[in-house]
């Protein structure tokens, strides 16, 4: 089967592999094509203009691979280059922040939200604009959590791991005195952290996963405009980064839940 017919899904790193989990469970007849841009991350300490270049950059390889839609599974690039990439591609788009934000906005119960991303998608305030444009009664208090993604792409990521308790409770400390009762998990790394951010948070508080909600998004999309596969054999995704795939494999199980034995492709990212 050509690759004319998948989904192409791309982040800053390896984090865009927990939607990419979501969307072999909810599509496994679509197949995935998957860029990782593990040459040039994180995303979230870069200018504006540099995230901007660099989504469009991993969307035109996308779009090389011939694919009939785009997933930015980053909320970095979602909420500095989303509405830009909307614009501008020739295939349907979605980032991760309105079916997000949508999810939490009718979770809450108390209205009070917390949302949790890299540096550059908290000073973006997209999501926070997005639930206030949804619900305006909503209180929306916001904290970037850029160690995370390191203690992800690490692999530290265990609940008892005291490291990762450390950083959980520096980070979600004034989330939880503010009362928050839902958490949006606004970085596609940050679901490996559930269970630490769960305990420390407590079982009340609901967390919103992105890369859940962007696929099932996507699914919606996809059905809307007719572009499902009508063949349904289970499809293989294939995996393409930028810097060595050396650890790929060992980093992308944890995120897919299951064996990486799929090959993974180096690129050159800069020549797109």
């Amino acid at each position: 089967m050509s690759s004319g017919n998948a989904i192409g899904v791309f982040d800053s790193g390896l984090g865009g592999l927990s939607a990419v989990k979501e969307f072999l469970n909810l599509l496994p007849a679509e197949k995935i094509i998957y860029f990782g841009d593990t040459g040039r991350v994180p995303y979230g300490t870069r200018s504006r203009d540099t995230i901007r270049k660099y989504a469009f950059q991993d969307a035109q390889f996308l779009l090389s691979r011939n694919v009939k839609m785009i997933v930015a599974a980053c909320g970095t690039v979602s909420s500095v280059a989303g509405a830009a990439l909307e614009e501008k591609l020739p295939v349907p788009y979605t980032g991760v922040v309105n079916p997000t934000a949508y999810t939490a906005v009718r979770k809450t119960r108390n209205g009070k939200i917390g949302v949790i991303g890299t540096a550059a998608t908290v000073g973006s305030h997209s999501y926070k604009l997005r639930l206030q444009k949804l619900n305006p009664e909503v209180q929306v208090f916001e904290q970037a959590c850029p160690l995370f993604v390191s203690l992800v792409e690490n692999g530290i990521i265990h609940r008892d791991d005291q490291i990762t308790r450390l950083v959980v409770r520096r980070y979600m400390a004034d989330l939880k005195d503010n009362g928050v009762d839902t958490v949006i998990l606004g970085c596609t790394h940050f679901p490996l952290l559930r269970d630490a951010i769960s305990d420390y948070m407590g079982e009340d508080v609901t967390l919103v996963d992105s890369g859940y909600e962007t696929a099932n998004y996507a699914a919606k999309v996809l059905k809307e405009q007719d572009l499902l596969n009508s063949d349904t054999s289970v499809k293989q995704p294939e995996f393409f980064v930028s810097d060595t795939p050396d650890g790929f494999e060992s980093v992308a199980g944890l995120f897919l839940g299951r064996d990486m034995e799929h090959t993974v492709t180096q690129i050159d990212i800069e020549q797109f």
